[in-house]
């Protein structure tokens, strides 16, 4: 069994990419987070782009653990705002993984802008760095439009107000397989799928 450490605390996070996995028939590998390794110095997202913090975080993580590792930023760039928040997604309200308070800041900017321009995508990179030896980053995009309100329940972040293009459920809405087989991080996560089932080789 080879163990490939994600580099996040988020049990979601690592319940999804378990879930893509299986849905890849990718067998052979335990995938564990940070709470199940020692504690290590994790340097703080300052990249200018997602592919950047998701690759910083990967080859800390690698380094300090010795451990295939991957890892992923990812943020909603809106048409409105110019593509921000983009990477300050998760502290855009000034205070980082305030999720409510992000969504709703996003909300009030956008505000008067008509329901015709109110375009957004997800956008994830996702980096797989292992130990002396490869690097690979990947990159997807999900397009979608803004609503008014949040709706929904499942997922973080920004998806209570993001309707995927296609649909009239918000991202918060979807059932989770659904949400897998579209989501900029499922996108991303399964095209670093087979270099995950290389790692087994």
């Amino acid at each position: 069994m080879t163990r490939i450490l994600l580099a996040t605390r988020n049990p979601k996070k690592l319940a999804e990419l378990n879930r893509i996995l299986a849905a890849e028939s990718i067998t052979g590998i335990e995938i564990i987070g940070l709470d199940s390794v020692p504690p290590f110095p994790e340097a703080p997202e300052t990249g200018a782009t997602f592919e950047e913090n998701a690759l910083a975080k990967a080859r800390d993580a690698a380094r300090a653990t010795n451990l295939p590792a991957i890892a992923d930023d990812s943020g909603l760039a809106v048409d409105a705002l110019n593509g921000m928040p983009g990477v300050l997604s998760a502290r855009w309200s000034g205070k980082h993984g305030d999720d409510l308070a992000n969504l709703e800041l996003v909300l009030a900017q956008i505000s008067d802008v008509p329901d015709g321009r109110r375009g957004a995508a997800f956008v994830c990179a996702a980096a797989l760095a292992v130990p002396t030896r490869t690097e690979t980053v990947v990159t997807a995009t999900w397009p979608g439009t803004l609503t008014r309100e949040p709706r929904g329940i499942n997922g973080f972040g920004y998806d209570p107000i993001f309707i995927p293009h296609g649909h009239t459920q918000t991202s918060a809405e979807l059932d989770p397989a659904t949400k897998d087989a579209l989501s900029h991080r499922g996108q991303a996560l399964r095209l670093l799928a087979p270099h995950l089932q290389r790692l087994t080789a």
